[in-house]
């Protein structure tokens, strides 16, 4: 069966693949894709359109999709918010464009318009200080394991990488450190793009720690000391996401910490601390300024939240 004669539901394991392999989106991502489409596939099962084409796809039904997504209920048998709502329609636009990308006729992503004020809800969160200090030190260094992770989560905090680029870092790019305070190192990001990163001193203290501790020969920093010895040994996105999870958890930090909260975490705390938005994106690897100023939202609205707090002017009766 040629790929234009299967219907859209069925397309959507290859679409996450494609997400996987060819766009190097996070595990976390591709979850919240699936989970996402499955509205989508409820809805076209509900109108007995489950066996539609991608090429019969019309705007139409995008819109009755939308009216059904305005309607819907969430578990506490409220209205779906808007920036829910965005997040269904995202995985949808992802989705249409991977059609695009397999040469599959379909209609195109940019049908599927954003509501402005569901682009400007984008949420960022970030955990405060207090919090990132409680997640550091929750693991138990008297471990190999709690050894290797509290390297893990201070190397997070100190260099904002994204996951995939901390799990591919090996032990070769750290082997003259013993002497050193502080590390930087060249990498190459996402969309092959090269970067330096930026080790602390502390975060350097303890990935000496983890080192000096480790009496294997295997090439990755971190490894995982369950897998099997002649396996690879890497530790996965999966695995580090597990583990920031099971963190947070016994830290007491709230529960939707990720890897990813803590990038977010360290591009805050720059900004808080003054730092340019043109060198944070630098830092980040962001292709684009616009990614990085999402980050202003966030400083914007505790600048207000200081001021209407502390400024006597406010107190003042009109």
């Amino acid at each position: 069966m040629k790929k234009s004669d299967t219907p859209i539901i069925k397309h959507i394991p290859d679409f996450l693949d494609y997400c996987e392999i060819e766009k190097g989106l996070s595990s976390n991502t591709q979850e919240n894709y699936e989970r996402y489409l499955k509205k989508f596939i409820f809805w076209l099962k509900k109108k007995k359109k489950e066996s539609l084409l991608p090429h019969e796809l019309t705007a139409d039904d995008i819109w009755q999709y939308r009216l059904y997504l305005s309607r819907s209920l969430n578990k506490k048998g409220e209205s779906l918010k808007r920036i829910t709502q965005n997040y269904y329609l995202v995985a949808l636009r992802a989705f249409l464009s991977y059609f695009t990308a397999k040469d599959i006729i379909s209609l195109p992503a940019d049908k599927i318009t954003l509501p402005k004020d569901a682009k400007n809800e984008k949420s960022i969160k970030f955990l405060t200080l207090d919090q990132i200090e409680k997640l550091l030190t929750s693991p138990d260094i008297k471990k190999e394991e709690g050894l290797r992770d509290r390297a893990i989560l201070e190397s997070l905090f100190s260099t904002g990488l994204r996951i995939a680029e901390l799990v591919s870092l090996n032990r070769d790019q750290f082997g003259d450190i013993k002497n050193k305070n502080d590390l930087e190192i060249a990498i190459i990001g996402k969309g092959n793009r090269p970067r330096t990163i930026y080790f602390s001193e502390r975060s350097l203290h303890w990935i000496k720690e983890y080192l000096e501790k480790r009496k294997d020969i295997e090439k990755p920093l971190f490894i995982n000391y369950r897998a099997r010895k002649d396996s690879d040994r890497r530790l996965t996105s999966r695995s580090m996401e597990r583990l920031v999870k099971n963190y947070a958890i016994k830290a007491g930090v709230p529960i939707f910490t990720t890897p990813h909260t803590l990038r977010h975490s360290y591009a805050t705390d720059l900004l808080s601390q003054g730092v340019d938005l043109r060198t944070i994106q630098e830092l980040l690897g962001h292709r684009s300024i616009a990614t990085t100023q999402v980050y202003t939202h966030v400083t914007n609205k505790r600048l207000r939240d200081i001021h209407r707090k502390f400024h006597g002017g406010g107190k003042l009766k009109p």
